[in-house]
């Protein structure tokens, strides 16, 4: 379903976003560009504000990880695409960044260099 990928990757990109407890205006930025390339509805994405409004980030991040297991690989890998590209939107990778990311990877059965190797293949966040 469409609208679990979106939900899923709004998710994972809004925690990945506050990793490091700097929310850079880059990153912002590319934010908007992930909800116009990926064609999020405005109604979706204001859905997706007030449901992170009344959770923690660990029921947030539950939240996502759920929708991602309901995805289809093609999906789950895209979305880790992007996140592989907006940890370095903003000029530093941070360890938290990481660690989100291998983590989720782990869960959702994506490999890290399938990863690497697709997003070497699209084009640049900023």
């Amino acid at each position: 379903m469409k609208r679990h990928y979106h939900l899923g990757l709004l998710c994972l990109t809004h925690l990945l976003i506050n990793a490091d407890g700097i929310v850079d205006v880059s990153e912002m930025d590319a934010l908007r560009m992930i909800k116009d390339n990926e064609g999020i509805a405005d109604s979706l994405f204001d859905e997706f504000q007030k449901l992170i409004s009344s959770k923690k980030e660990k029921e947030i991040y539950q939240f996502g990880i759920d929708l991602m297991r309901t995805c289809t690989d093609e999906e789950k890998l895209k979305v880790f695409v992007t996140l592989y590209k907006l940890s370095e939107v903003d000029g530093r990778v941070h360890v938290k960044e990481i660690r989100l990311l291998l983590y989720s990877l782990r869960i959702s059965s994506i490999e890290f260099n399938d990863v690497v190797n697709h997003a070497m293949t699209t084009p640049s966040l900023i």
